[in-house]
């Protein structure tokens, strides 16, 4: 298994977390009888950790298909380098800090640790851009 789809199946691990996460602080937040439910109304959560938890599983959310396809891609293509595992390791590192870094509220760490993902995505993308062009 390269390093990129390592990276992935652990990726998939955060998304669990991320996921039980998530549920657990909307519980803490909504009655029983609604969670039990269908949930079709849509009730606001209103505690901010809460909150902001929900925003970062939304963000990983967009941003873990394009990470799954390039893990992919650079399995099937047999274009792993060390920049793309170095890529791979920024974008799920990133997504770890990006947890407590949004719920923390702390002003600009959230979007430091957005980047450091972005930047890692743009790493898994360059060779392969590269060999398309090739």
């Amino acid at each position: 298994m390269t390093p990129e789809l390592s990276y992935l199946v652990w990726s998939v691990v955060l998304l669990i977390v991320h996921i039980f996460l998530q549920a657990g602080l909307k519980s803490a937040n909504l009655d029983l009888a609604y969670l039990a439910g269908p949930q079709d109304a849509n009730r606001p959560l209103t505690n901010p950790l809460a909150m902001r938890v929900r925003k970062a599983l939304v963000n990983f959310l967009e941003t873990w298909p394009a990470f799954a396809v390039l893990a992919l891609l650079l399995a099937v293509t047999e274009t792993s380098t060390s920049m793309t595992v170095t890529g791979a390791a920024l974008y799920f590192w990133g997504r770890v800090a990006y947890i407590p870094a949004y719920a923390s509220g702390i002003l600009g760490i959230r979007t430091l640790a957005w980047g450091v993902s972005l930047i890692g995505l743009l790493m898994m993308l360059y060779p392969l851009l590269m060999r398309s062009f090739a």
